[in-house]
């Protein structure tokens, strides 16, 4: 089994020094592990990198594949990492460090918000019309025996794409349904993904995940090791419909036109046909990501998978407004899935509320009326009074006179930075998990000055960084308060 021994090896060997740090990235979906490798500066050759990523494997194949693939389209120019070194056994592989910028974190006030700057549109035109390259001019000479695990998209991997949702995902939702007639619908959904065969490279996981950005925006293109000879429509499928995408079918359909552009200059392009045979794709992508997302959360107990089971469902719920005629069994039997009762909480229609609170603890904690019984309680007095001193006692929180006492002692402003690293943390995961309600509440002596100012400067922060609504209720002053929003 590989080490991180033999990525220090490796990389000695590559670049002539030995790495002063080696730490693990996050993992991904695979079984794949990345670390990155820092190059000792002080030490460091003239010309070699500062650093590189390491892949420890658990497939000889799906390395070569990947190797093989990288090594083919930088010959052709395609922005790909450059594989540097290879281990004798070639489950141990270095290549180029292309930073930590990834598109998916890129987009995140639009994926989040459905409104994406002018910025976060150029990315992702960019990034669609990159995709004709990869796809027509990866193709050319390329060697398909050599991808992993199938060299091609046919009927066969098809059929295992429809059952691997039927096994892993439908099953185990519990709904009943007619083996034979969804298979008969299965045969019929193959048939017409068929009708877009071509010769051109299928990256099959083109997502935003997958993409990486320059410091100049431009993107260059990762995790390619599963493609295969294959229509270029699943890509395009798999691109704009990603789960957690989140994209407005404005935003689609330019992105869309954008491609086809893109794509005239290797074939001319019928844009209304392209559309319809898109359609199919896209269902058929979205089958199989429920498919891995049963199989890595349910089997596997991976939670970032469940998160986006209820992504994927509002996908498909609005796929099916529009009907699909060619399946009528599968189109009955998806329309009983997005309406089973796990799923009937659509995430799109789900926004966050933040009820920041100020009291007195003489007064008692105040009560959740959400239900939830969660959310966090920050105890203020341990920062200095202003309420110990005459001047003050008139005073809120929320006058002139108390926040510049509380700003020039400074207690106050590095007590809240702690407050603000724990809370930003959990507003960002409770927005991207779907959950409605968290509640935050200051307590100080009096619930006066301290944890008014306190509550006051985190609901303003809070909807001004997530735009998101907050009710504000100062207890003790009898204040209350809501920001909407923009």
């Amino acid at each position: 089994m590989p080490t991180k021994d033999t990525l220090t090896t490796l990389f000695t060997e590559a670049t002539g020094n030995t790495p002063s740090e080696i730490y693990e990235l996050p993992s991904s979906g695979s079984n794949r592990r990345y670390f990155r490798l820092l190059a000792d500066a002080e030490h460091k050759k003239p010309g070699s990198p500062d650093s590189l990523i390491g892949v420890l494997g658990t497939s000889v194949e799906e390395n070569e594949a990947f190797i093989y693939l990288d090594e083919h389209f930088s010959s052709k120019g395609l922005p790909v990492p450059h594989v540097v070194a290879v281990s004798a056994d070639r489950m141990v592989y270095l290549q180029e460090d292309l930073g930590d910028t990834i598109l998916f974190d890129s987009i995140e006030t639009g994926r989040k918000t459905r409104s994406f700057s002018t910025y976060e549109r150029e990315l992702l035109v960019r990034t669609i019309r990159s995709l004709p390259d990869i796809q027509f001019l990866g193709a050319v000479g390329l060697d398909f025996s050599k991808c992993y695990p199938a060299k091609e998209f046919d009927i066969r991997s098809i059929m295992w794409d429809l059952n691997y949702f039927k096994y892993c995902f439908l099953k185990a939702t519990g709904l009943e349904f007619q083996e034979d007639r969804l298979e008969d619908d299965f045969q019929a959904m193959a048939e017409v993904l068929m009708r877009g065969k071509s010769s051109t490279f299928m990256y099959r996981d083109f997502q935003s995940r997958n993409v990486m950005l320059t410091p100049d925006g431009e993107p260059r293109f990762i995790d390619f090791q599963g493609g295969r000879k294959g229509p270029f429509y699943y890509d395009v499928a798999s691109f704009l419909w990603q789960a957690k995408a989140n994209f407005p079918d404005s935003l689609r359909d330019e992105l869309i036109s954008q491609y086809v552009d893109a794509l005239s200059k290797y074939k001319p392009v019928n844009e209304e046909y392209f559309r319809e045979q898109l359609r199919h794709f896209v269902l058929f992508r979205t089958l199989q990501v429920l498919g891995a997302y049963g199989f890595r959360g349910y089997f596997e107990k991976k939670p970032h998978f469940m998160q986006s089971v209820p992504f994927a469902i509002a996908n498909l719920r609005r796929l099916l407004e529009t009907p699909y005629p060619e399946y009528p069994y599968l189109s009955s039997m998806l329309r009983e899935l997005v309406n089973l009762k796990q799923f009937t909480d659509d995430p799109a229609n789900r926004s966050l509320t933040v009820r920041v609170l100020s009291f007195a603890y003489k007064k008692g904690i105040p009560n959740d009326p959400t239900g939830n019984g969660g959310g966090f309680v920050f105890d203020c007095r341990a920062v200095n009074n202003p309420g110990k001193y005459d001047r003050y006692k008139g005073f809120t929180g929320l006058d002139p006179q108390v926040i510049k006492f509380l700003e020039d002692d400074g207690e106050i402003t590095t007590f809240l930075d702690h407050v603000y690293a724990l809370v930003d943390a959990s507003v960002k995961r409770y927005i991207e998990r779907g959950f409605t309600n968290l509640s935050v509440a200051f307590g100080c002596t009096g619930g006066q000055h301290r944890s008014v100012y306190s509550a006051q400067h985190l609901a303003e922060r809070i909807n001004r960084l997530f735009n998101v609504k907050v009710e504000l209720l100062h207890r003790e002053q009898n204040i209350e308060q809501i920001l909407m929003p923009k």
